[in-house]
C-alpha cells in the first residue's frame, strides 16, 4: 500500500536491495557454501582434476595433532581477548567517563586509542624487538630492576610464544572496544546516575546496575566481534611467530594457510576452514542467547 502510495511498483523496493544481495552472495555465501563442497576433495591450487573423497578429509582432522594445538591457542585467544577487550575495556570506559577524569578524559581516550591507528605489520615488528631475549625492551627492564632470573626468550619458547602474540594483540585492540563502549556510556541517560545517587549507590553500585544493563547491547557486539576474531586471528600470529617454534603458536587460521598455501592442500584447508565457519556460528548463535538481544526487558 505504501508503495502505491508513493507511486512506485511493487518491485522497486527489491532494485535498491538489489546490488548488496548480489554482493553478499557472489562475495559470502556462494564462496561458503563452494568451501564445504571444496571439502570433500583433494586438490591442489593449479591441479586441472579433483578427487572426491567424502568425508577422508574430516577424519584426518579429527586425529591431527597440529589441530588439536591450533584450536587450544584459539580457546586461549578467545578467553583472554574477552576478559581484556571487553571486560578490562568496558572498565577503562566507565573510569574515563567518571567526573573525576574529565578534564584530562580526552588526552586518555587518543592516548588508549593510537595503537589501533597503526599497522599490524608495523606493531608486530616493534613487539619484536620488545620481546628480543637480549636486547628487548621485556628482559632489559627486568635486568636493570634485579630480576634477571625472570628473563625469557618470550617468542622462542613454546610455553610462552602464543601468550606473547596474544598480549600484543590486546595491546594492540582494546582502545577500539574501549571507545565503542565509551559512546555507548555517554548515551546513557544522566538522570539513571543522578537517581541512583540520590538512593545512596556509590561508583561501583552505580557501573553494575546503570552502566552494565544499558550497554548491554554495545557489550553483545563486542563480545560476538572479539571471539569472532580469536578463532580468525592471523595476522598477529604469523608476521610475529610464524607459528613457530615447531607449531607452539599455530592458530587455526595459520594451519589452514600453510596448508592451503604452503603444502598446496586445498582440500584439507578447506576442511579446517569449515570448521573455524562452523565454531563462529555456534559462539555467536550462544552469545545471542545468553546476551537475549533485540528484546525488552
Amino acid at each position: 500500500m505504501q508503495t502505491k502510495r508513493a507511486g512506485m511498483r511493487w518491485f522497486t523496493p527489491y532494485l535498491y536491495v538489489l546490488p548488496c544481495v548480489l554482493l553478499l552472495g557472489i562475495f559470502v555465501y556462494i564462496p561458503v557454501v563452494s568451501n564445504f563442497y571444496y571439502s570433500t576433495l583433494n586438490f591442489s591450487a593449479f591441479s586441472p582434476t579433483k578427487t572426491f573423497v567424502g568425508l577422508e578429509n574430516y577424519k584426518t582432522l579429527l586425529t591431527d595433532p597440529v589441530v588439536r594445538t591450533a584450536l587450544m591457542n584459539n580457546i586461549w585467544y578467545c578467553i583472554i581477548s574477552v576478559v581484556c577487550q571487553v571486560g578490562l575495556s568496558l572498565c577503562i570506559a566507565a573510569v574515563l567517563e567518571d567526573k573525576l577524569l574529565r578534564r584530562v578524559s580526552t588526552v586518555l581516550r587518543t592516548v588508549y586509542f593510537m595503537p589501533t591507528l597503526i599497522s599490524v605489520t608495523v606493531i608486530a615488528l616493534l613487539f619484536s624487538f620488545v620481546y628480543h631475549p637480549k636486547i628487548g625492551l621485556i628482559n632489559q627492564g627486568l635486568k636493570a630492576i634485579g630480576l634477571k632470573s625472570l628473563t625469557h626468550a618470550w617468542t622462542g619458547s613454546t610455553d610462552s610464544a602464543i601468550f606473547s602474540v596474544i598480549a600484543m594483540s590486546q595491546w594492540h585492540a582494546m582502545g577500539y572496544t574501549m571507545m565503542l563502549f565509551i559512546v555507548a556510556i555517554q548515551g546513557i541517560p544522566q538522570d539513571l546516575y543522578e537517581a541512583a545517587e540520590i538512593d545512596g549507590a556509590g561508583r561501583l553500585r552505580r557501573f553494575i546496575h546503570v552502566t552494565l544493563p544499558q550497554v548491554r547491547e554495545t557489550a553483545f557486539v563486542t563480545m560476538v566481534t572479539t571471539v569472532t576474531g580469536a578463532f580468525l586471528a592471523f595476522n598477529d600470529v604469523y608476521i610475529l611467530t610464524g607459528g613457530g617454534p615447531g607449531d607452539s603458536s599455530t592458530t587455526l587460521a595459520v594451519y589452514m594457510y600453510k596448508n592451503g598455501f604452503a603444502l598446496d592442500k586445498m582440500g584439507y584447508a578447506s576442511v579446517i576452514a569449515v570448521v573455524m565457519f562452523v565454531i563462529c556460528m555456534l559462539l555467536a548463535l550462544v552469545q545471542k542467547v545468553i546476551f537475549r538481544t533485540g528484546k525488552g526487558d
